[in-house]
Parts: C-alpha cells; sequence; structure tokens
C-alpha cells in the first residue's frame, strides 16, 4: 500500500504504480462531526479521490488514483488545519541468512510527525495514557480543576462569599480562562485561519465571552464593589443596577469539557480493546532450531515460510504453519470463539496466535507478516470499524453544517434579547448557553463507537463483518441458503464404502489412480480420498501431483486428469445409474438412501468403483437452523450432491426447501428467483463452487474453514466453526444497527432540546457544559454496553456450565 509505495518512488522514480489504491492515514486535531466533515470534502476535491473519516479512531481511508501521492493527501489534510501521517508500522527485521548492513530509515517526508505538537497527534491522546501529550493534557486538566473548584464553590454559595471575593475568582479564572482553555483557543484560531468552524470555536467563544463579560463587569460594571455579594441562580436574574459576574461559566465550560473529552476518549479506547486484543495475540519472537541442534530465539519478522520453530506447552504458536512432529491440543478461544481446544498432530495446521495446552511442537511456516489468518482478521475488523452506515452519512452532513449554524443562532439570540429590551447581561448568558450546549460531538461519535465495539465483539465471537454496510444488510435478511458440504456438515469426509465393478481392473490400482489425480484437488471429497489411501491402503504408492496432465476440476461435478496415459475422472454419479456396470448402481442407491456422497471413478470412460463418503452433520446444526427460524429467516439446502442424500441432510435439520444437484450456475440463478419474489437473501458457503452465488446474494457468509475465493466473496465471515454463529451474526447486526439508532436519536435530540432551552435563557452557561460533556459521555457508554453483549446460546451454556459445576461440586463426577 502506502509504504511498498514510497520504497518504490525512492528506488525507482520513473517505475509506474498501480492504477488505484487505498492509503489509511493517521489524522490529528479532529474534535467533533464538523471536523469530519471538513476532512472528507477537502479530501474530495482532489480528482478521483474518496474518504471516510472515523472520528473514534481518527484515521482516515483514502481511495485515490496513483496520480495522486501520500504527499498530495497529507499535504490537502494540513491545508485543512489539521495534521496527518502515515499510522507507524514496525519496520521487518533482516532475515539471519541476510548479509549487509541493515537499511537507513526512510526519510521524513511530508507525512513526517517529528514536528507534529503533541495534543493533536492521535497516537499520543490522552486516552493512551504515557507520553509526553497525555501527561500534558493530564497536568492541564488538574491546574484546571485545582484553579476552578474555589471559583464554582465561591459563585455558587453565597454564604461562602467574603470581601473582595470576587477579585480572588478573577485572579484564579484569569490563567483557566487563558491557559486552561488553550486548546480550545489554538484549534479555534487554527480554524478561523482556514475558513472553518468547529467545536473548539464554540467552546472557546463561549469561554471569551463569559470571562469578558465579568472582565467588564469588574472594572466598569460596579461588580468590585467591596463587599459586594451575588446569588447563584440556574436561570438568568433580571437585572438590578449592578453587572453579575460568569467567572464560573468562564472556570466551568473548560474544565467540564476537558474533564469529558478526558472520560469520552478512555471510554472511545475502550470500545477499541478487542481490536488491540487480536494485535497482542501476535507472538514478538519465536524459538528456532538451528542445523547442530541448538535452540536460539528471534524476532518474529525475521521468520520466512518454509522456516521450522518450536512451540512449547503455554506459548503462543508464532505463525500459521504445518505440524511436522509432536501432537497437542490448542486453545483458539481468542481467535476463533471456540471454547473447546482442538487436537493437532503431524501434518495438521496450526493458527498463529493459538496457545499450546499440551506438548512440544515443531512447526513448518506456511505463512507470515500481513499473509497470516491473524493478520486477515485484524485487517477485516478495522476496515469493518473505517465505513459508516447511510444514518451516519446523514448525521455527518447534519455536523459539517452544525456549527456555523449554531453561531448563526447564538448571534441572532444576542441580537433578539437585546431589541426586546432585555438586560444585556441576560442576552450574554444566552447566547453563551447557546454557544456552550451545542454539540456536535456526539453525531461524530454515534456510529464510530458502537462500529468499533460490534466488530470488536464479532471478532471475540469469531464473526468478522467487512463493515456497515454489511451490518446493515445482515440485519434485514429474512431467506439464507445453505450448501451442504463444509457448511451444514463438518467438511471432514471420509470413505465408508468402496465398490467395484465385477471383473474390473485390479482395486488398487483404481484407488491409485483416482488418489494420485485427486491430489490436485481442494476439495472436501479429493482429501476424503488420499487420507483413506493413505490410510487404509499404505502398500499404494502415490504419483506426485507433478505427474497430472490435463487436469480440470468441474465445481458441483468433479475432477479429470491423465495419468499413465489413461484419461482418469472421479466424479459425480449419473442421474439414473441403471446404465453403470453391477453392482455399482445399488452401491449409488444405497449411498443416497444413507444419506452418504456417492462418488464414480471412470479409467478410460468405463465406470471401475463407486465411493461412498460419510460426511457427518455439525452437532449445532439443527438448533442453529431453528434459531435462525425463530428470528424469522426462511432456511434453504442448496446442493451439488444426489437429491437422495440432499433429502436425507434436510430432513434431519427440518429444512423443507431442497435444491439437489445445483452446480454453481444453478446456486446463482436460486438467488436471482429468491430475489425476483421479494427475499432479502443471504448465502452460506465454504467452497469455489459457492463464490458466485455468495457474490450475487444481498449477503455473503463464508465459513472461516473454505477457500479464499468463498472468503473474498463474502461479506460475513464466520472464523468460529459453530453454525449458530449465523444467527449469532444476525442478532449481533441488530444489537448494532438497535444502539447506533438510539445513539443517533439521542444526538439529535439532545440539540433540539437544549438549544431552545438556552436561546430562551433557561439554561445557565456552566449547567450547559456539564450538559454538553454529558452528551458525549452518554453516547460512548451506550456503545460500550456491545462489549459485554452474549448470544442466547453462550448465556444459556454459561448458566448450564454453573449449574453442572455446582452440582458436581456436591456430588461426584459419576452422580454428574
Amino acid at each position: 500500500m502506502t509504504q511498498p509505495e514510497q520504497a518504490s518512488r525512492a528506488a525507482a522514480p520513473t517505475a509506474v504504480p498501480p492504477a488505484d489504491r487505498t492509503t489509511t492515514l493517521a489524522i490529528g486535531g479532529m474534535t467533533c462531526g464538523a471536523c469530519v466533515g471538513r476532512v472528507e470534502r477537502k479530501l474530495g476535491r482532489l480528482t478521483g479521490v474518496s474518504a471516510s473519516v472515523n472520528l473514534a479512531t481518527a484515521r482516515a481511508r483514502i481511495d485515490h488514483p496513483a496520480a495522486v501521492s501520500v504527499t498530495d493527501l497529507v499535504a490537502t489534510v494540513e491545508a485543512a488545519g489539521f495534521t496527518a501521517h502515515l499510522p507507524e508500522a514496525a519496520p521487518a527485521a533482516p532475515r539471519p541468512d541476510e548479509a549487509g548492513p541493515p537499511a537507513a530509515a526512510p526519510a521524513a517526508g511530508p507525512s513526517a510527525d517529528a514536528e507534529e505538537p503533541a495534543d493533536d497527534r492521535p497516537d499520543a491522546r490522552p486516552e493512551d495514557g504515557d507520553g509526553d501529550g497525555a501527561g500534558a493534557e493530564r497536568r492541564r486538566l488538574l491546574l484546571t480543576a485545582a484553579l476552578a473548584l474555589p471559583v464554582l464553590a465561591l459563585s455558587m454559595v453565597p454564604g461562602w462569599q467574603f470581601r473582595n471575593w470576587q477579585w480572588l475568582c478573577f485572579m484564579l479564572a484569569a490563567p483557566v480562562a487563558v491557559w486552561g482553555a488553550a486548546p480550545f483557543h489554538v484549534r479555534a484560531l487554527r480554524g478561523l485561519r482556514h475558513g472553518a468552524a468547529t467545536m473548539d470555536t464554540l467552546v472557546s467563544l463561549g469561554v471569551a465571552a463569559s470571562f469578558g463579560w465579568s472582565t467588564y463587569a469588574l472594572f466598569l460594571g460596579g461588580a468590585g464593589t467591596p463587599g459586594m455579594t451575588m446569588p447563584f441562580s440556574l436561570l438568568p436574574a433580571a437585572g438590578d443596577g449592578t453587572s453579575h459576574l460568569y467567572l464560573e461559566a468562564a472556570v466551568g465550560v473548560p474544565l467540564f469539557v476537558l474533564a469529558g473529552r478526558r472520560m469520552e476518549a478512555r471510554a472511545r479506547r475502550g470500545t477499541g480493546a478487542a481490536l488491540r486484543s487480536l494485535a497482542e495475540l501476535a507472538a514478538k519472537e519465536v524459538s528456532v532450531p538451528g542445523p547442530d541442534g541448538t535452540e536460539r530465539r528471534i524476532p518474529i519478522a525475521r521468520l520466512g515460510v518454509g522456516d521450522r520453530f518450536l512451540v512449547r506447552p503455554g506459548e503462543r504458536v508464532a505463525t500459521d504453519g504445518t505440524v511436522r512432529t509432536g501432537s497437542s491440543a490448542l486453545d483458539l478461544s481468542l481467535i476463533t470463539g471456540e471454547s473447546h481446544p482442538v487436537e493437532v498432530g503431524p501434518g495438521a495446521t496450526v493458527v498463529g496466535g493459538a496457545v499450546n495446552s499440551g506438548g512440544l511442537l515443531e512447526v513448518r511456516a506456511d505463512a507470515v507478516g500481513g499473509d497470516t489468518q491473524l493478520a486477515r482478521i485484524t485487517r477485516l475488523v478495522e476496515d469493518a470499524q473505517t465505513g459508516k452506515t447511510r444514518a451516519q452519512r446523514l448525521a455527518d452532513a447534519v455536523a459539517a453544517v452544525f456549527v456555523p449554524a449554531v453561531l448563526t443562532i447564538a448571534v441572532t439570540v444576542l441580537g433578539f434579547w437585546l431589541g426586546a429590551g432585555a438586560d444585556p447581561q441576560a442576552a450574554v448568558t444566552a447566547a453563551v448557553a447557546v454557544l456552550v450546549v451545542a454539540c456536535p460531538c456526539a453525531l461524530g461519535l454515534a456510529t464510530p463507537t458502537a462500529l468499533l465495539a460490534a466488530t470488536g465483539r464479532g471478532a471475540q465471537l469469531g464473526i468478522l463483518v467487512s463493515g456497515p454496510q454489511a451490518l446493515e444488510r445482515l440485519r434485514r435478511i429474512d431467506t439464507v441458503v445453505l450448501d451442504k458440504t463444509g457448511t451444514l456438515t463438518t467438511g471432514r469426509m471420509t470413505v465408508r464404502d468402496v465398490t467395484h465393478r465385477t471383473d474390473g481392473r485390479d482395486p488398487d490400482e483404481v484407488l491409485r489412480l483416482a488418489a494420485t489425480v485427486e491430489q490436485c484437488s481442494e476439495h472436501p471429497v479429493a482429501r476424503a480420498v488420499l487420507g483413506h489411501v493413505r490410510d487404509h491402503r499404505p502398500a499404494v504408492r502415490l504419483e506426485p501431483a507433478a505427474a497430472v496432465r490435463d487436469f480440470t476440476a468441474t465445481p458441483g461435478f468433479g475432477v479429470r486428469g491423465a495419468l499413465d496415459g489413461r484419461t482418469v475422472t472421479v466424479v459425480r454419479p449419473p442421474d439414473d445409474p441403471t446404465g453403470l456396470p453391477a453392482p455399482l448402481p445399488e452401491a449409488v442407491r444405497a449411498a443416497g438412501a444413507a444419506g452418504r456422497t456417492a462418488v464414480l471413478v471412470t479409467v478410460d470412460g468405463t465406470p471401475e468403483a463407486v465411493l461412498a463418503l460419510g460426511d457427518a452433520l455439525r452437532p449445532d446444526g439443527y438448533r442453529a437452523v431453528d434459531h435462525l427460524r425463530r428470528l424469522g429467516v426462511r432456511p434453504v439446502l442448496a446442493t451439488g450432491d444426489r437429491a437422495a442424500t440432499a433429502r436425507v441432510v434436510a430432513r434431519q435439520l427440518a429444512i423443507t426447501e431442497v435444491h439437489a444437484q445445483a452446480r454453481p450456475h444453478d446456486k446463482a440463478a436460486l438467488v436471482t428467483t429468491l430475489q425476483e419474489q421479494g427475499g432479502r437473501v443471504a448465502v452460506v458457503g465454504d467452497g469455489v463452487n459457492d463464490a458466485a452465488a455468495l457474490a450475487l446474494a444481498d449477503l455473503g457468509i463464508a465459513m472461516g474453514g473454505g477457500t479464499d475465493a468463498a472468503i473474498g466473496a463474502a461479506d460475513v465471515t464466520l472464523v468460529r466453526e459453530d453454525l449458530q454463529a449465523i444467527a449469532d451474526a444476525v442478532r449481533l447486526a441488530r444489537r448494532t444497527l438497535g444502539t447506533i439508532r438510539a445513539n443517533l436519536f439521542w444526538a439529535f435530540g439532545y440539540n433540539l432540546v437544549t438549544v431552545p432551552l438556552a436561546a430562551v435563557g433557561l439554561l445557565n452557561p456552566m449547567l450547559a457544559a456539564a450538559a454538553m460533556s454529558a452528551s458525549s459521555l452518554l453516547v460512548v457508554g451506550n456503545s460500550l454496553r456491545l462489549r459485554a453483549w452474549q448470544p442466547p446460546s453462550a448465556t444459556r451454556g454459561t448458566r448450564r456450565s454453573t449449574a453442572a459445576s455446582r452440582h458436581r461440586t456436591n456430588g461426584t463426577w459419576e452422580s454428574a
């Protein structure tokens, strides 16, 4: 993406980069939805550029042509009054067998952030809890509180007001209004320089107006007279000849806003905790065996594909790979949501981030860096969090004009009150309250915080959603088309029976030819045939896959290849097996009646054998289909298997609509038909033959163990090997969209109620500041509830586990 782009520019300036690309920039200085809108508008003015800016993550995902460089993007963001830089990435360490000195660090370009103010850096926000920027903001808040609290106490409790108390309050309020509110003043001036107004503009004007009026009242309005007392009122009071002080508003506004933003930032950090926990699963170092039998620890970045590494009990698997020696049980709960350990042995594939619960394993690395499953999961979650729902786009459009509208209202209120003959201080109070109470922050946070929490929670449950649009479609689906093999079944097929034709070729020779050709396929049938030959016919010697010529695989039908001068096919039997030589027809019928998959092996066009393959239904299949029905979703079974086998599976799962012997184009046509009937269709599949239907459906759901083609065409990926994850995904989508709607309702409703109240003089500026801070906290807090969301099945499972554990405590394991 962006780093390779910079490297290629440095190494070969004349090289032509790819036509289109996507770049992610970290944006500093954004405080509200108006900021988001301004960045998006500025970037959108570049030719061919579209941007989606996320306030909660302070990231901009930008699609741009090759002609627009990262330098241009950064300069455009900076021209809008913000800072921008490429997110920092850990540098790749050199491989141990690579000679030469380390590569020099890239030169700082326009995206470098060495001179960027600490408080504007997205990666130095106060919520991070460390760094100079965080410490400075914390000190600012503490000193502001120390200076503001005495002012608030003296202004609100008339009995504590001693002689000349107002001058002490003025001395304490001055540094708060100038230094404590400095971040708001600086960002407001920066926005003004770029012709824009933000939330900081409103706060800065509110503080300046309150402190300026109080200064006038003290020096020119008679409020500085010794012995003067001022009663505290929640509403503006009528004039009594002495100008009132609003020093409590001058210190309360920055205090409440600073405190509110710090709490809001911590809460927003909490919504992204799941994503950070995924990142923390990646190993930092790995143990590798040397050629002399010694062992050493190296950084994970130095591990390459094909290298061997060791995993001891209690350690995490460093990267995706294949077990060479050893056997153990792996805990995948933090990656897939599976609660039970998975047994692995030689030849088994393992996933990086899994915890070794048993013995010592030696693993060969199959993927490293960004190609691992953990890295792909993290990218999916990050991509999902950068998107926006349609409702949020409306909110951003409102937020973009919100601040200018509020400024207009404040000026209008001030003029109206003065024109109506009201006391000037009441007019100023109403105008300041309008400035302070208006809050576009909640509008900007309504969707991003909910998506952060929901996508992170989904990842913990083994549900990966590609973005908010997929969530919206997932919430509305009413029909789901289910594939059989690998979706409703475990996908781990085994050969249950082999029937050879009478007076045919040697059985071992037929199996050798079939298994050798199947080596070129990734289908579960191919794995089953290979496994059967290797486990039950060890005397049969297989040719390497390279010996197969003219190999073709027809999805939904079978494979064909040439070996030793013979043409071998392993395909689906004909619909009417009567024409096959005995006893093959009876074997085909018996397999169908038993719910097994029949496969016909031919050599040079002559049928030689029928293999009956069994694939166990997933144990949670019936419960998952029942949950879908309860959610109002109609299940439909579409499989390339024979009708008899499909009916047996459908009967066991209580599915009434079955489409058997469906090839890829048949499944795609079925999806189109269901859509024409008014259905909102989701397709669940795991193979190449499902890719077309997945892409055509309103929503594609891929099983995590499926092929790359299926996962690439899907909108939702189920990493968890549990069919109930489909119903859980629907529930999570409905809960998330409900949370987003509640957030937006509050954000719009809050402003629609409080701004008019402030305009008519029914809100004190200090209370307005507290209400404004609380509005953002309520939105973020509502989103945080998604982090604790549990699907009903998990809740029931927890109750059952708790009850069983109590029972075992009071008795014996046998009685339990």
